[in-house]
């Protein structure tokens, strides 16, 4: 299937600014195609300014403009690059790879995306209505989809996305989807781009670059209990075989080494994010019929399991890897305050999903175009069945920045700045 809503054709500006397009507007697209501009960046203000320009403009200007644009990009040469997010995960963070595979795990129809301003409100591939938790971590730009034919240039500099809607710690998982792209796979793609990235600066820049000033987040797991562990009926007879405790110590072994094969390709400073509580997703719940205050206790208790060892793991890695640093995101318990007190962060549901159908909470059709969709996007915790909404992964987000409760042994600003 063709990619459907792809921003680089909208431009950087929102449906409210949009300008009739100019020859300066031509452009600006044509840097932002050719790899010169980053098509996402969230230094918006300058975009029109380019765009207002026309033949009376004075050169100057134009340098000025373009100048500073570049100070924002990260693009820069020399000391003044700001560092790169590089991605992996799943849905929870997919910025569209998976646009590009044969799959039936898609989110490039809408109203996926529809609060998303670099796209106009069109879908772009992100399993919700805006920004992706990921996209909120504090860096100035966001990482392109690996497999997006503009990801390669110097845009790789501000990072890559590798996250795979339906993609797991175990490659087995997802496989109710056809494609996929599983995090040994994620890995692979990424020494694909640590081989460009010595490309563009010469192998020991490249190298102190990756080392201190690139994160590496990893977003993964919840679709190996989902879609692989806990998949309804067809997991019946897995789950005969493999105890909880065996299940999730492989999820543990795959995982450790995926970390480390990032850590001999350079990588040095992590967050890895656990799983979630399943149970209270809109999905489980309306799967289960559970009252809008309860949860459902298979899946909350294996992932308790799971992220109890990925803790373990962590520690393990921080004392056996010189010079890595592996920050824990605690999103187990984030998201269980975000659900128990929504009112307080200034949410009317954490049980319904804004955009799906089926059961009492909306969980069990995805978003679609025909599916239900509630009139204000930021008062619901969840998207869909499965996701938080923008407003939630903002929140979510600024903890794991700024905050010192969710995340150790320190917060992301604290690990970019070491």
């Amino acid at each position: 299937m063709n990619h459907q809503g792809n921003p680089f054709n909208k431009g950087s500006t929102s449906s409210a600014t949009r300008v009739k397009p100019n020859n300066r507007h031509r452009q600006v697209i044509s840097l932002q195609i050719h790899g010169l501009l980053p098509s996402f960046s969230l230094q918006e203000e300058l975009v029109p300014l380019i765009v207002a320009m026309d033949s009376r403009t004075p050169f100057t200007m134009i340098l000025l403009v373009l100048s500073l644009l570049a100070c924002a990009t990260g693009l820069e040469d020399g000391d003044g690059l700001l560092g790169a997010s590089f991605l992996f995960g799943d849905s929870l963070v997919d910025a569209g790879n998976n646009n590009y595979l044969t799959t039936l795990s898609r989110a490039n129809l809408p109203p996926n995306g529809i609060d998303f301003k670099p796209s106009g409100g069109q879908p772009t591939g992100r399993f919700t209505n805006g920004r992706t938790i990921g996209e909120q971590l504090g860096q100035p730009n966001f990482a392109l989809p690996f497999l997006a034919p503009n990801a390669t240039g110097p845009v790789i500099l501000n990072g890559v996305n590798y996250a795979s809607g339906g993609g797991g710690i175990l490659n087995q998982t997802g496989r109710l989807f056809v494609g996929r792209i599983g995090m040994d796979v994620q890995v692979d793609f990424f020494n694909v781009t640590r081989k460009q990235v010595d490309q563009l600066l010469g192998p020991a820049k490249a190298k102190n670059y990756i080392m201190k000033d690139s994160i590496f987040s990893v977003t993964i797991g919840s679709n190996d209990f989902l879609n692989n562990y806990l998949l309804p009926v067809v997991s019946v007879a897995e789950r005969l075989v493999y105890t909880p405790n065996q299940f999730t110590d492989s999820m543990i072994t795959n995982l450790r080494s995926q970390l480390t094969r990032l850590y001999t390709l350079d990588a040095r400073k992590f967050v890895v994010a656990n799983v979630g509580p399943l149970g209270c997703i809109p999905y489980q719940k309306s799967l289960s019929g559970l009252d809008e205050k309860e949860c459902a206790e298979l899946p909350n208790q294996v992932v308790t399991q799971y992220n109890g060892k990925l803790k373990d793991l962590l520690a393990e890695l921080n004392d056996n890897l010189p010079g890595a640093s592996f920050c824990l995101a605690n999103v187990y318990d984030l998201v269980m305050e975000l659900i128990s007190n929504y009112p307080k962060y200034g949410f009317d549901t954490a049980s319904q999903a804004c955009c799906g159908s089926g059961g009492q909470y909306r969980g069990l059709i995805p978003c679609g175009p025909t599916t239900s969709l509630c009139e204000d996007h930021s008062k619901h915790v969840f998207w869909d069945p499965y996701h938080p909404s923008e407003a939630a992964n903002l929140i979510l987000a600024k903890e794991l920045v700024h905050g010192d409760k969710y995340i150790s042994p320190m917060n992301l600003y604290t690990l970019r700045h070491l």
